[in-house]
């Protein structure tokens, strides 16, 4: 019987590539159900290879088509269906947690690759997927290479978890003009074709100090031993040290319909998914160490994490903020990070840590990182302690 599968983002780029791969291998798989945030076109053109799975839209801009359901709980009752056995998760940013929390309620094997998800609500995702025998695997292409290395492995053996990052679109550019970066340079990245919010986190690598939360969640393993590294031509992916110092590293052409249908098919792998990677091919293989002046918002980031609670959760409510602010025209690249920072430096963390303070967290956030995008000077970042 196929693997009953449920995307949340459908329409996104992650969403686009699974149902992809669900297309290609119906004797493995079959679409229960999609969801999508606003753009009702796109989720109608994008089910039409799939005419009996259910349809869910959150805020819809346009009509609505018969038969699809509306609003956020409609989505969590289809993430968290009992005719469901996959929910993947490839959209929404903080949009995303209440579908992955009902789908972690619901026992199933939740594929996530909304890094939003686990870096605001690791602690509450993580535990309610323990309370109801739900499991969690990983789909961006670093933690797929980290999950594909430490199979059959012992953890006590891990000595290091090594995120590669690409550098983003702005890699080699003279430190003098990144303040001057205009958002089409910096969307222009060299190996991914990815959403411009994604893209943007890249270039500042933030997306690389969000990976670093999720790792943290997804493998049980300590901040400290998590490490990231320059890898420019994205061929390997990431790589696990061991113990007795050898190393272990994942090689794939730079394509995300890999992890995906990795992480679908709960790690088996399906034939020709993509292009075999050809050895011969690859003129080089760099490796080069983070720039902190180049690239700031990484620390920023790691310190998030490590600080716990409903911090990491401001940080990334900031930080999406900080990047709208700057597609916008509103906010310059050097001050994403330190509006960031600014924001995580004025917030009073809670007592609790529960749904609600999470969510009320997050709302203060981006109403503070909004207010500060919104002066005409640039912000200050204050401290921001550990």
């Amino acid at each position: 019987m196929p693997t009953r599968v449920a995307v949340i983002g459908a329409t996104g780029s992650i969403g686009a590539q699974a149902l992809e791969i669900i297309a290609r291998y119906p004797q493995h798989f079959e679409l229960a159900g999609a969801v999508a945030g606003r753009r009702a076109a796109a989720l109608r053109e994008a089910l039409t290879p799939f005419p009996a799975a259910r349809a869910v839209l959150i805020d819809p801009d346009g009509p609505v088509p018969e038969g699809t359901a509306v609003g956020i709980e409609a989505a969590c009752q289809l993430a968290g269906s009992a005719d469901v056995d996959v929910v993947l998760v490839g959209g929404g940013g903080a949009g995303a947690l209440l579908p992955t929390l009902a789908a972690c309620r619901g026992g199933h094997l939740v594929a996530i690759a909304t890094k939003e998800v686990l870096v605001m609500a690791g602690e509450l995702v993580t535990e309610t997927a323990h309370q109801h025998g739900a499991r969690i695997v990983p789909v961006d292409s670093e933690h797929s290479a980290i999950w594909q290395c430490l199979r059959g492995e012992r953890k006590e053996s891990v000595q290091r978890l090594i995120l590669t990052a690409s550098g983003g679109a702005l890699r080699a550019l003279p430190l003098a003009e990144l303040s001057r970066v205009t958002p089409e340079q910096a969307l222009d990245h060299p190996n991914w074709r990815m959403g411009p919010k994604v893209t943007i986190d890249t270039a500042t690598m933030i997306n690389k100090g969000l990976e670093v939360i999720e790792a943290h969640f997804l493998f049980d393993i300590p901040y400290q031993q998590i490490d990231v590294v320059i890898q420019p031509q994205s061929a390997i992916h990431s790589a696990v040290e061991f113990c007795d110092g050898t190393m272990m590293a994942q090689l794939g052409v730079a394509d995300m319909r890999a992890p995906i249908a990795l992480a679908l098919s709960d790690g088996v792998r399906l034939p020709g998914v993509v292009p075999s990677l050809q050895l011969t091919e690859l003129a080089r293989i760099d490796f080069e160490a983070v720039d902190p002046a180049r690239y700031p918002a990484l620390q920023v980031v790691r310190d998030a994490g490590a600080r716990g609670g409903a911090v990491p959760a401001v940080m990334n409510a900031a930080n999406e903020v900080a990047v709208a602010a700057f597609l916008d025209g509103r906010l310059a690249f050097m001050e994403i990070s330190s509006l960031v920072a600014t924001v995580i430096s004025d917030f009073q963390p809670p007592a609790q840590l529960g749904l609600e303070d999470l969510l009320a967290a997050d709302r203060w956030a981006r109403e503070r990182a909004e207010a500060l995008a919104s002066q005409p000077s640039s912000p200050t970042p204050g401290a921001v302690t550990v």
